[in-house]
């Protein structure tokens, strides 16, 4: 799986010699750039295994590197350094050291799925972007990002209540993410909502606010999303070869 752009060399692994003369041969500025050779210590065999253990990377092994998901990407359009494909090689190739210096924008794919409707060999990149995203998590190479944060608040009211209350989700969300809720598009839909929404509904949705209704007989139905979501998280967690979590433990 050969790469031979330029871009993809980090900028310090290139060096140039302004005044270099081989075999009579003037090669002075950027005739002389070359790659700095190393040696590979940042080998991981089982990154490949443990990113297709996770849900949407399991056909990353079905990669041929053609390049349709990194052109047809929304973010690589707008950021030149958001390149599944580059990521997906470094993946196959066990390079963690060399993809963690991408972790800070990996986890920005916007679902969009257009490298998924453009990949020929059915590799789903989009999944592959979601998995290596919550394995930079599960690793703790990056904190939670907003969007993990926000499902986590939305996951919680359901197995709660197994209804669904916007104005909690969002008054929660704010809350985990320090955000504050006074802010100018928030209140603006506020303000449409009250003068727009019928009485009755408004009630509705103030009474659910205060008393947080649950769906009846929700307790059994709470208990095996809550056993299913657990046994999930164990095997992704083993899959990566990481012990349990500290609730996890601390009950057994």
């Amino acid at each position: 799986m050969p790469i031979h752009e330029k871009s993809l060399i980090r900028p310090e692994n290139l060096h140039t010699h302004e005044e270099l003369e081989i075999d009579g041969v003037d090669v002075s500025g950027h005739w002389s750039t070359f790659i700095q050779s190393r040696a590979i210590t940042d080998y991981n065999e089982n990154l490949e295994d443990e990113i297709a253990a996770l849900p949407g990377g399991e056909n990353i092994h079905r990669c041929w590197q053609c390049g349709s998901c990194t052109n047809s990407c929304t973010v690589h359009a707008v950021n030149a350094d958001f390149n599944p494909r580059f990521w997906i090689y470094l993946i196959r190739l066990g390079m963690e050291d060399e993809l963690l210096r991408d972790k800070d924008i990996i986890w920005q794919c916007v679902s969009c799925n257009k490298c998924t409707y453009s990949c020929p060999r059915d590799v789903v990149p989009e999944g592959v972007m979601k998995a290596t995203a919550h394995w930079l998590e599960l690793k703790g190479h990056r904190p939670k990002s907003p969007s993990i944060l926000f499902d986590e608040v939305f996951a919680k009211q359901v197995f709660e209540t197994g209804k669904i209350e916007e104005g909690r989700i969002i008054k929660n969300f704010f809350k985990k993410t320090n955000q504050s809720l006074f802010q100018d598009w928030l209140v603006e839909m506020v303000k449409r909502i009250v003068k727009n929404f019928p009485l009755k509904q408004l009630f509705s949705m103030g009474i659910a606010s205060v008393f947080r209704p649950r769906t009846r007989g929700w307790d059994k139905a709470r208990d095996a999303i809550k056993e299913y979501a657990a046994e999930k998280e164990a095997e992704h967690r083993k899959a990566l070869n990481l012990g349990a979590k500290n609730d996890e433990r601390t009950s057994g």
